[in-house]
């Protein structure tokens, strides 16, 4: 298990590092002084991108998945750091889709959104990290009875048919 915990923790670190500093890259596009230094830009942006970053968010979230279940974490905190990683994906399918556009002709990253997009990724990973390290006690916001199985036919009667 400490091995499985290695990798994710791995993966993590490369997939988070990844998405802060594309935006980065992106900049640069208004730079290049010619059509070579473009296509190059364009070839490292999208090998980062498809090499690098999205095998590492694919490992994260899997070893992540098998982790779960070898560790039985099932806490509030846990439901938390599941939806800022859940940011962490969301901010990856907006990321390819940028790298799409990015180099289409007349196409230039604007400095608001390098600000925006970096701020949120760093916020993101920030607070996946924070609520990893300190566990914190997150209160349930659901009654006691959907945690048990059952629960909900329990707590909606008759409304849905279920067979007995």
């Amino acid at each position: 298990m400490v091995w499985l915990k290695f990798l994710h923790i791995t993966a993590i670190a490369i997939w988070s590092a990844g998405l802060i500093c594309l935006p980065g890259l992106y900049m640069r596009r208004a730079l290049v002084p010619n059509q070579a230094a473009l296509h190059e830009l364009q070839a490292l942006v999208r090998y980062l991108y498809v090499v690098i970053l999205s095998p590492a968010a694919f490992i994260a979230i899997g070893s992540g998945t098998v982790l779960i279940f070898l560790r039985e974490t099932f806490e509030a905190w846990f439901s938390l750091k599941l939806a800022f990683v859940g940011v962490m994906v969301l901010i990856h399918a907006l990321t390819g889709m940028v790298i799409i556009r990015l180099f289409d002709k007349g196409y230039i990253y604007p400095p608001w959104r390098f600000v925006a997009t970096t701020a949120t990724t760093v916020l993101t990973v920030t607070l996946v990290l924070f609520v990893v390290l300190a566990k914190p006690i997150v209160p349930d916001l659901l009654p006691d009875v959907l945690r048990e199985p059952g629960g909900l036919s329990r707590l909606l009667g008759d409304l849905i048919p279920y067979p007995r």
